[in-house]
């Protein structure tokens, strides 16, 4: 057996949650074509993993790297975690298709003001990721909020019936394109008032010709059971695979947030029990995170930047604006000290602060600091991020516990140098590394195979990926070889773009993209697309 590369005496973890086992791995032509007692080769590359964990590649089931992987195709942040596959087109949000590329901005995570948007559908935005060489596989998914965007711009009511097929097409268009499956985000502006029927009418597309439906849920308050049993019935009606985004959101939908996560846990159990194929992920964050423009509806959001402006600067405007029932709001839970303005350009002073200080600063109520915090970024709306603290550990490690949990970033992949210094994301750093020294080492809730599991074999089943997250013979050459007792993020709530440790060496389609610690420089990742 003549390898391209060899990987010698490690502890293999094969995604499978089979135990541990010592044993070589040999890979050839960007596949694994052997794994048991190799001789090493002469003049083949050896890498030697004594006393570390060899595991198939890690995979983000639910990815905001949409825009900042055309920016920055490294995705350092990703790969120095071991992750070697991104699902990007998570919450109904994403990069295609698009009609007005400057509507669609604001509905694009990671976004920056400058950069060309040159594709307009599925097929020449992933042509677009390709062309940049990606250090890591990308997929995605159609994001409902484009559909919406797309076809019938910024309106605050349900589909007309004319509407609805044009974005039929337009998914169907995008499926055959390439796309996984397809999101909503029902929370968000754009897709507030979809009604449940014209999201079941958009899944039977994807059902028809393969995929799954994945959705950040309607959250409506005091609606934690009903938000759940929506989105089961939307997968169970449409027949088909129903992934249910960061579960643990539904806890800020009641007073007793234990038991909301609780009764979402049985749903999905009963759901299982009855044959349905329902899933959910987990991000690792324990507290909420998203744009501070989602405080708007959005009619608010229509027109240029003077338009956009002047509403906000309204009297009249603002009374109307503030009735407005938002994921801000909500999160907030009735107390705006739970809601904290990561980093402001314009005003820096009010970085780290929470709504609650800057309202009591500035003299003004907590909704007009908000519009005022937005209007002195007015040219870069969308990139004022907020942190919410609704969640509590205890409530939330439930979730993480459940047999089917996967877990994903949340979050976009972001570089410490190059175009994306200085941009952050909550998660995008520690994502992997937390789950992995919180829960195997820290908790010892899960066992180290269980916890791979639940980022290797479970999302890429999820997926339909039969040969990446797992590590046998046959299967993509997708490796993450790290150190058990070292692997961990570094990266805090208010300083979190460090990178993670403990991670040796990460190989993507046969390539070292990462040895000991360190980028080669090398970009062996692929779009992966439906067939």
């Amino acid at each position: 057996m003549q390898a391209d590369l060899l990987i010698h005496d490690g502890t293999v973890i094969d995604g499978t949650a089979a135990p541990p086992f010592r044993a070589d791995v040999a890979i050839k032509d960007g596949r694994i074509v052997g794994v048991g007692t190799i001789e090493k080769q002469e003049g083949v590359p050896c890498i030697d993993a004594q006393g570390l964990f060899v595991a198939p590649g890690f995979i983000d089931i639910h990815s905001h790297s949409d825009f900042t992987m055309i920016l920055d195709p490294r995705a350092m942040s990703s790969v120095t975690q071991g992750v070697t596959l991104e699902v990007v087109g998570n919450c109904g949000h994403g990069c295609a298709p698009i009609g007005d590329p400057e509507l669609a901005k604001m509905n694009i995570y990671g976004h920056q003001e400058g950069h060309e948007i040159g594709w307009r559908t599925m097929a020449e935005y992933l042509d677009a990721l390709e062309a940049g060489k990606p250090t890591v596989n990308v997929a995605s998914l159609v994001p409902n909020g484009n559909l919406r965007l797309a076809v019938a711009g910024l309106v605050d009511r349900p589909s007309t019936p004319d509407k609805l097929r044009q974005m039929k097409n337009l998914l169907a268009q995008s499926l055959e394109e390439g796309a996984l499956g397809f999101s909503t985000g029902l929370e968000y502006g754009p897709e507030r008032d979809c009604t449940e029927a014209e999201i079941i009418e958009l899944c039977r597309v994807p059902a028809e010709t393969g995929g799954f439906y994945a959705t950040h849920t309607r959250n409506r308050d005091g609606e934690a059971q009903e938000t759940i049993a929506e989105a089961i019935r939307t997968g169970a009606t449409s027949n088909l695979p129903l992934q249910i985004s960061h579960i643990s959101v539904v806890s800020r939908l009641a007073e007793d947030g234990r038991w909301a996560i609780e009764d979402a846990l049985r749903q999905v159990d009963k759901a299982q029990d009855r044959g349905l194929d329902v899933g959910f992920d987990m991000h690792t964050r324990l507290f909420g995170t998203t744009n501070l423009s989602a405080a708007l509806p959005p009619w608010a959001l229509e027109g240029d930047t003077t338009a956009i402006a002047a509403r906000l600067q309204s009297a009249a405007t603002r009374r109307e604006l503030k009735t407005y029932p938002n994921i801000i709001t909500a999160l907030a839970r009735g107390d705006w000290n739970n809601i904290v303005l990561f980093e402001g350009k314009a005003h820096p002073e009010f970085s780290r602060r929470s709504i609650a200080e800057i309202s009591e600063l500035t003299g003004v109520d907590p909704f007009d600091a908000i519009y005022n915090l937005l209007l002195a970024e007015i040219d870069d709306l969308h990139s004022l991020m907020i942190i919410a603290f609704t969640y509590r550990e205890e409530d939330i490690r439930i979730a993480f516990e459940h047999p089917s949990c996967m877990v994903g970033s949340d979050a976009t992949a972001l570089g410490t140098d190059g175009p994306l210094a200085g941009v952050s994301f909550h998660g995008a750093y520690t994502w992997a590394s937390w789950f992995y020294r919180h829960f195997v080492r820290d908790k010892r809730t899960l066992s180290a195979q269980e916890a791979i599991r639940r980022i290797t074999s479970l999302p890429a089943n999820r997926l339909g990926l039969a040969d990446r997250g797992v590590l046998r013979v046959g299967a993509c050459a997708d490796v993450a070889i790290f150190d058990p007792d070292t692997f961990a993020d570094q990266g805090t709530t208010f300083e979190p773009n460090q990178t993670a440790v403990g991670m040796h060496h990460v190989i993507v389609n046969g390539k070292m993209v990462l040895k000991d610690g360190k980028l080669t420089g090398k970009r062996s990742g692929q779009v992966l697309r439906r067939t």
